[in-house]
C-alpha cells in the first residue's frame, strides 16, 4: 500500500493494516492504550515490518511507547515479525504461548517448516525470520491479564488451530481478539472461511476454545483477517457449524478415495455453493487456502482414527 492504513476503533484502539502481500485487508494488527504504554497484538510477518512500523508512527505513538507485543500463535503470518522488530521497539517486552516461545528464540524449525510448506516463495513471502533473544520473550499459559485504559487485557487459552494459540480480550472494548481461532472474515463479506491448518489442527479443542471466547460475551469479534465484526458471539456460535460442515465434506471425500488436492477441489465447490463470494480475487485464499486446509484436515482424520494413514 502507498501508505498505512490506520482505523480508529474507539477507546484510544487503533487498527493497523499490515498490507500483506500488497493487498488490503488481510492481516490486521491492533494497538491499545495502557497506563504503562501502548500493547501491540500480533506483528504479522518481517515482510510487513516497515508497514508495521509505518502504522505505528501514523497513529501517532512513539516506538518507545510500545511496552508490550503479544502474539496470538507463531504462525508466520501472526507472529513471524517478532525477531526483527526487537531493536525497533525497544522498550517493548514480547509474549506468546509458552509452547511457542522456543521457536520464537530459536526459528530454526519455523523456517524449515515454512520452506517446506511454501517453497522457493517462503522468503519473499514472509520476509527473513530472525531470533529474537530469550529475555525479551514471555511465557503465557492463559489467564493472565495485563492493564489497559478503562479496563484489562485477559489472556485466554484457545488451542484448536494450534495448541500454541491464545486469544486476547479487552474488557474495555468488550472486544475478543481471536487471531485464527474464530477463521477468517474478511471485511465486507458475511463468509467466514475456517482456518484448519498442519500439523496440530484439534477440532475438539477449537469447539471448545470458541465456547471460551463466547464466554467473554464480546461485543466485538477481532479478526487478524481482517478487522472487527460488530456480530460478537453469534460469529463465534456459526463458526462452529461452518467447521462441522467443512470437516464432513472433507471426511467424505477422503474416505471415497479423493487425495489432499481431490478434498481442496471438494471443499472449494462447497465453499463456493454455500456462500458465493463478494470479493472476485478471492483474497481468503490469501491468507487461507483451500489446500492448506484439507493438509489440515487429512492429517486430523487420520491422528483421531477416522482415517486411515495410508489414505493419501
Amino acid at each position: 500500500m502507498a501508505r498505512p492504513a490506520v482505523r480508529d476503533l474507539g477507546s484510544g484502539r487503533i487498527l493497523l493494516d499490515l498490507g500483506f502481500r500488497d493487498t488490503e485487508g488481510l492481516v490486521a494488527a491492533y494497538l491499545l492504550p495502557g497506563p504503562d504504554g501502548w500493547s501491540l497484538i500480533e506483528t504479522g510477518p518481517t515482510s510487513c515490518r516497515d508497514a508495521l512500523l509505518a502504522g505505528i508512527e501514523a497513529a501517532g505513538v512513539d516506538r518507545a511507547e510500545v511496552r508490550r507485543v503479544l502474539v496470538t500463535h507463531i504462525h508466520l503470518d501472526h507472529s513471524g515479525g517478532v525477531g526483527a522488530l526487537v531493536d525497533r521497539l525497544p522498550r517493548a517486552d514480547f509474549y506468546a504461548h509458552a509452547l511457542g516461545v522456543p521457536h520464537l528464540v530459536d526459528p530454526t524449525r519455523l523456517i524449515a517448516s515454512a520452506r517446506r510448506t511454501w517453497g522457493a516463495a517462503a522468503d519473499p513471502l514472509w520476509g527473513p525470520i530472525a531470533p529474537a533473544p530469550a529475555t525479551r520473550v514471555h511465557p503465557l499459559e492463559g489467564g493472565e491479564t495485563f492493564p489497559l485504559d478503562g479496563g484489562t487485557l485477559s489472556v485466554l487459552a484457545t488451542p484448536g488451530h494450534a495448541k500454541h494459540h491464545l486469544a486476547f480480550f479487552d474488557s474495555g472494548l468488550r472486544g475478543v481478539f481471536t487471531g485464527d481461532g474464530a477463521g477468517v472474515r474478511l471485511e465486507n463479506s458475511a463468509h467466514v472461511r475456517p482456518a484448519v491448518p498442519p500439523p496440530d489442527l484439534d477440532l475438539e479443542q477449537l469447539f471448545a476454545s470458541l465456547e471460551a471466547m463466547r464466554a467473554t460475551e464480546p461485543r466485538l469479534v477481532l479478526f487478524s483477517h481482517f478487522g472487527p465484526s460488530p456480530d460478537g458471539a453469534s460469529d463465534l456460535v456459526r463458526y462452529r457449524t461452518v467447521v462441522e460442515r467443512w470437516r464432513d465434506v472433507a471426511l467424505e471425500a477422503a474416505r471415497s478415495g479423493a487425495d489432499i488436492a481431490g478434498v481442496a477441489l471438494r471443499l472449494r465447490a462447497y465453499d463456493e455453493s454455500v456462500g458465493p463470494t463478494l470479493d472476485p480475487r478471492d483474497r481468503a485464499s490469501l491468507v487461507s487456502g483451500y489446500d492448506i486446509a484439507a493438509q489440515g484436515l487429512f492429517r486430523y482424520f487420520e491422528t483421531h482414527g477416522l482415517l486411515a494413514r495410508d489414505a493419501r
